[in-house]
């Protein structure tokens, strides 16, 4: 079912309606009065400090009631302009998708890693077993109650990321051997991609509906709220070790699958190893918007991808450019406004109310 979104205020947030609009008009391709901009640095997430007394890692991801609370703790006081929004995501680490079906997982300080199950096609392939017990799947549910238990009007509540797919595939085999596996085992390769699709809609709309029921927008890491829909991000990062033509056999059958119940999607395109499957991802209709996310080093800075960013806009999808403060005067020179989401990173509020002015002029040249 679509969300009866309840949430028309949060207290953190008095123009969250209006914010909210702004990005439905994106979806749709439209501008409502100026090109939506969320205040976020890249990876920001991975920058937090926790000072908690639990015995090991894995009990501190686990302390439901922690999680909530130290949430709520590090929003208190802060700054949400433009399309910055307050939103707690249950998270146990970028592979629970693929725990969900056995396996262990390491906890380190702010990610998990995933212990690969899959050695051995003849011998462990059984133990992909996918469950609804499953030790963290049922955290996942706890976690995300907490969160509704406590967010009251001054943040939203998301559902976990969710990685199914050839990304789940990689986890129970790993990056080498599964790349083998194209070249001399494609039959079992297939088998993992299968079985790490099947039960994605499920999974999702466990999380969907429990949301749905408490009058939650739909949204998840990306921190874009959908009052009245389904939003989801489907993404494949290891399909920049693959062929075009790899990706259209084996990838691009699983994001129609992904998407097909989905009102809102917005593919996380990871550098131009993944940017290379472009075509075929924008063959999807329902993909109505890309992430593009350009990676550091040799990759920096973003001008050097504004041929790809006008590839997508030709395309009539919606992009999120990361963009560095010190580019962003050059780049809108450059480039037109067209179905733009703009993330920057600022360091206070007057470097904010500066950006938005600047957005709102150029946003008058669409």
């Amino acid at each position: 079912m679509n969300n009866i979104c309840k949430v028309e205020y949060l207290s953190t947030k008095p123009d969250y309606k209006k914010c909210v609009e702004r990005v439905e008009a994106w979806f749709q391709g439209e501008i409502l009065d100026r090109v939506p901009i969320r205040f976020h640095r890249h990876n920001a997430e991975y920058d937090i400090a926790h000072a908690s007394q639990h015995a090991t890692l894995r009990d501190r991801w686990f302390d439901a009631e922690y999680q909530a609370d130290e949430f709520l703790r590090s929003i208190k006081g802060m700054r949400f302009n433009a399309e910055t929004f307050p939103i707690y995501m249950p998270n146990v680490g970028p592979n629970a998708y693929a725990a969900f079906h056995g396996g262990d997982m390491t906890f380190e300080e702010t990610t998990s890693w995933y212990h690969e199950i899959i050695h051995d096609y003849d011998n462990d392939l059984a133990k992909i077993q996918f469950s609804k017990e499953n030790v963290f799947y049922k955290k996942l549910l706890e976690l995300t109650e907490i969160g509704l238990q406590k967010c009251g009007d001054q943040f939203l509540v998301g559902y976990p990321d969710l990685h199914p797919g050839l990304d789940c595939a990689l986890a129970w085999r790993g990056t080498n051997d599964l790349c083998m596996d194209l070249m001399l085992d494609r039959e079992n390769a297939q088998k993992l991609f299968h079985l790490g699709s099947e039960h994605f809609l499920d999974v999702y709309d466990d999380f969907h509906n429990i949301l749905s029921a408490a009058g939650q927008p739909s949204c998840t890491w990306m921190n874009l709220p959908i009052p009245n829909g389904r939003m989801h991000i489907p993404s494949a990062d290891f399909s920049f070790m693959i062929s075009p033509e790899d990706y259209i056999e084996f990838g691009l059958p699983i994001l129609k699958e992904e998407v097909k119940t989905m009102t809102h999607n917005i593919f996380h395109v990871d550098g131009i190893g993944v940017a290379k499957h472009i075509d075929a991802i924008l063959s999807v209709p329902e993909v109505q918007c890309i992430q593009w996310v350009q990676g550091m080093a040799d990759d920096y800075p973003i001008m050097q991808h504004l041929d790809f960013i006008r590839y997508v806009q030709s395309r009539n999808r919606g992009i999120i450019v990361d963009l560095a403060k010190e580019d962003l005067d050059e780049y809108m020179e450059k480039m037109s406004p067209k179905n733009h989401f703009l993330w920057i990173a600022t360091e206070n509020e007057e470097e904010e109310l500066a950006i938005i002015k600047k957005v709102e002029k150029w946003s008058l040249k669409s």
